[in-house]
């Protein structure tokens, strides 16, 4: 099983460019079939991490993904977990 990881410190103040990437990881993690994508927007404000769990949740996005999960360990991760038939 494959894994993505997208690490948004180097846009982190580029709104457009967040939105991009992430669609791009999510495109790439269907064509692949990957198991996961680990997004990092880091601990800063919580601001970054609010907007990506926010796209996540747009209606056009959310059936793209199986589950996402905030990591316990680290709150500057969020795994987006995927099942594929």
């Amino acid at each position: 099983m494959s894994k993505l990881k997208l690490d948004l410190h180097d846009i982190y103040n580029k709104g457009d460019q967040i939105d991009r990437a992430l669609r791009d990881v999510l495109d790439e993690a269907a064509r692949i079939r990957a198991s996961q994508v680990e997004i990092i927007p880091g601990k800063g404000s919580g601001q970054l991490k609010k907007r990506v769990l926010r796209f996540l949740d747009q209606k056009e996005i959310r059936p793209l993904y199986h589950r996402v999960e905030k990591d316990s360990d680290n709150f500057g991760r969020i795994f987006v977990y995927f099942r594929w038939k």
